[in-house]
């Protein structure tokens, strides 16, 4: 067997990996409409990569707030939950474990996206040029936009948040989800009040680093009391570059990226959490994380730890056996190949992926891609 440390046996929580192989979360866009809800199509999308160690599933977002892109699936409606529950079932059939990944995007957004074309929220009322949100035009016709400007949360708002983020939990138990990882990552709401660079406020959620990080704290224990910890991941994306491109990754770079998510890695070890994801930079020539936060982070947090962010099979057999890794996601080579377990194990090539399809659209270049014909 190629690449032998990816199939050895392991667990998260209460569950048995088949392989530590895990599909991270690819937003596809491919939602019903109107209402975002999950379909056929998308069960059929999951089902064919049950094969995973573990599944976890595009960003979900919470609320009607959450939604930063046109067509992305919601789980904060009743239609939703059991457009969800056709997923769960079709992953569950094949034998696979599949979470739900819990979003809310904060300011990325635009008013054409938020109900009443309101201002998105955030902590603060700052805005960014440094990403674009994807908006729909007609039906079926969408394109891309720069984010509206924000309104600030009050203290208040943020508290009903951390309970949204609760209930979102409870909808993904009711859709059969076999557990939840929380979106803290790539400049999205969480990540906006952990920032420095985005977080300016004055009250318990803001100024120093422990009240920056309050609101991860809270969202965590009050999610790990829905689904119970053992079942609850959370992803995190450190940048520790200066350079133009990190800079234009929605632009969130501390300016101590090591004490910053140290410290939020020692909240989720107290908490008990089962994993941790961390997504690296994954533009070509990024820089790696540096090894001693790696070190850092194992010495922190007792639970497993997931890398993603252009791995190889290489990349992610030496980061287990290294130690510092316990799982490895795959992105782009899950979407153009719903088999990359078994095309990994026995050294099978990998079908190229197609970027014109990745959003939105039919199932063509979502469940058309073909397993390995030997």
């Amino acid at each position: 067997m190629n690449h032998a440390s990816l199939f050895t046996p392991t667990t998260l929580g209460p569950y048995t990996l088949r392989n530590r192989i895990v599909m991270p979360p690819l937003t596809r866009s491919r939602s019903s409409q109107p209402g975002d809800v999950p379909n056929d199509l998308m069960a059929d999308y999951y089902r064919q990569r049950a094969s995973a160690g573990l599944i976890v599933t595009e960003g979900t977002q919470i609320e009607p707030r959450g939604q930063g892109y046109a067509w992305t699936p919601g789980i904060h409606t009743a239609e939703q939950i059991e457009g969800w529950k056709k997923v769960t079932q079709a992953v569950h059939a094949e034998g696979g474990v599949i979470f739900a990944q819990l979003w809310h995007v904060g300011r990325v957004s635009h008013t054409s996206l938020q109900p009443n074309g309101d201002a998105p929220v955030a902590p603060s009322a700052l805005g960014t040029t440094r990403v674009q949100v994807f908006v729909e035009t007609g039906p079926g016709a969408g394109a891309l936009a720069d984010p509206s400007a924000p309104r600030a949360l009050s203290t208040a708002e943020v508290k009903d948040l951390v309970q949204l983020y609760a209930q979102a939990a409870r909808n993904a138990l009711e859709a059969g989800f076999d557990g939840v990882e929380l979106h803290c990552a790539n400049g999205y709401l969480v990540n906006q009040f952990i920032s420095a660079h985005t977080n300016q406020r004055t009250d318990e959620y803001g100024g120093s680093l422990p009240n920056r990080l309050r609101f991860l704290r809270e969202i965590t224990e009050a999610v790990a009391e829905v689904v119970g910890a053992e079942r609850l991941g959370v992803r995190f994306s450190p940048l520790f570059a200066t350079t133009d491109e990190a800079r234009a990754y929605l632009g969130l770079v501390e300016d101590d990226p090591q004490q910053t998510y140290v410290e939020a890695v020692k909240i989720l070890e107290q908490v008990g959490i089962a994993y941790l994801s961390l997504a690296e930079a994954d533009w070509d020539g990024a820089p790696e994380l540096p090894a001693a936060f790696r070190q850092a982070v194992r010495a922190a947090f007792s639970g497993r730890i997931l890398y993603a962010g252009k791995y190889t099979a290489e990349r992610a057999a030496a980061a287990i056996e290294g130690g510092w890794a316990d799982l490895a996601g795959f992105g782009r080579p899950f979407i153009a190949n719903p088999d990359l377990p078994a095309r990994i194990a026995n050294g099978w090539p990998l079908n190229p992926v197609d970027p014109s399809s990745m959003y939105g659209g039919t199932e063509i270049g979502y469940i058309d891609y073909p397993r390995y014909q030997g």
